[in-house]
């Protein structure tokens, strides 16, 4: 209220406020200055939306180089107020009002690698905010969708991690509406095949070179082979947090790369945990509803994999079948000879 009631008369009383807050030196008090100075940080955002543009941008000047400073101060404890704050700043705002913030956001990815593995997840973290926008911001998840692709097989698991989550918000979006499809966001097919592309040398890759090397007592891990496995590993991450987050995850794409997440089941084999992440992520497409035109496609994709001279390909597509059919049980019972041969 205060800021949307005076302007920027206050903003520079309470900058300097908020740079004694986020330099608290008392181990004890810092949880409590950051909470504080997160909070008026999202009053300002939102008192600020009726100003002129010369106020916005004599605002933002001075609040661009106290988030910047934030963002090299945070914490593990600090780091959810400040989500908070962009969170609450922008809630049921208009987003040709809140250019700003969102641009300052999306910049956040911009800035080189720092080597400190906390604050290059951070700044993913604070980006998926830009969520409260919804559908409403299509050329910035497209910026953000074009960024976030070339980063897939980063060194640092953490990161990955963070850039499925935005990628897999980023594609959400991407929805056949009742008067045709939506096209000014990413688009689902497009980015799946490129993957695809991308999967199929990553594990010609790793199946060419082995991952260790061991000599003497010296073991060297190839580079080459480590960064296939990582983008391997990205691959099905990514898939999995589609299907928990897009409107309707199933596509085409989805279809064409089913064969190659049968193939990666041999790679993956002595890892428990990514083997486990590999059958959810199967299993997400069993369980999902399948309509004909998918269906047809999917038995051709199976029939394929079920022709692999790789054993552990051929194992999961019948686990695969199995669940299918159980949960497209009627939508099936057409293909019920081909898939009878494909199990027994």
């Amino acid at each position: 209220g205060l800021f949307r009631n005076y302007g920027p008369a206050l903003v520079d009383n309470f900058i300097e406020t908020l740079y004694v807050l986020i330099h608290e030196k008392t181990k004890e008090k810092q949880e409590g200055s950051h909470r504080v100075a997160a909070e008026i940080v999202a009053g300002m955002i939102r008192g600020s939306k009726y100003w002129t543009i010369e106020m916005l941008d004599e605002f933002w000047k001075k609040l661009t180089t106290f988030l910047n400073e934030v963002c090299l101060n945070l914490g593990p404890e600090t780091l959810s107020y400040w989500a908070s704050c962009f969170k609450l700043g922008l809630e049921d705002e208009d987003p040709r009002r809140m250019y700003r913030p969102i641009e300052y956001l999306r910049s956040l990815i911009n800035t080189h690698a720092t080597g400190n593995t906390f604050l290059e997840t951070s700044r993913w973290y604070l980006l998926q905010t830009i969520t409260n926008f919804e559908w409403r911001v299509p050329s910035i998840w497209c910026s953000i969708n074009e960024q976030a692709k070339e980063l897939l097989d980063h060194p640092y698991k953490a990161i990955r991690e963070r850039i499925t989550i935005v990628l897999s918000l980023s594609l959400t979006f991407d929805v056949t509406l009742p008067n045709g499809q939506s096209t000014r966001h990413p688009d689902v097919n497009q980015f799946i095949d490129m993957i695809r592309v991308r999967l199929q040398q990553a594990i010609e890759v790793y199946e060419k070179t082995p991952l260790a090397n061991v000599s003497g007592q010296v073991v060297e891990i190839d580079p080459e082979a480590r960064k296939a496995l990582n983008f391997i590993e990205t691959v099905i991450q990514l898939h999995t947090h589609l299907f928990s987050k897009c409107l309707q995850p199933i596509k085409k794409a989805i279809i064409r790369i089913f064969p190659y997440l049968c193939e990666i089941e041999s790679i993956v084999a002595n890892d428990d945990f990514i083997r486990k992440n590999l059958t959810i992520t199967r299993m997400c497409v069993a369980m999902t509803y399948l309509h004909k035109h998918f269906m047809e496609e999917l038995i051709e994709q199976l029939e394929q994999v079920c022709s692999s001279p790789k054993w552990h390909a051929r194992r999961a597509a019948i686990e695969f079948i199995q669940n299918m059919i159980f949960c497209n049980l009627f939508n099936a019972r057409p293909y019920a000879q081909r898939l009878r041969q494909l199990v027994f």
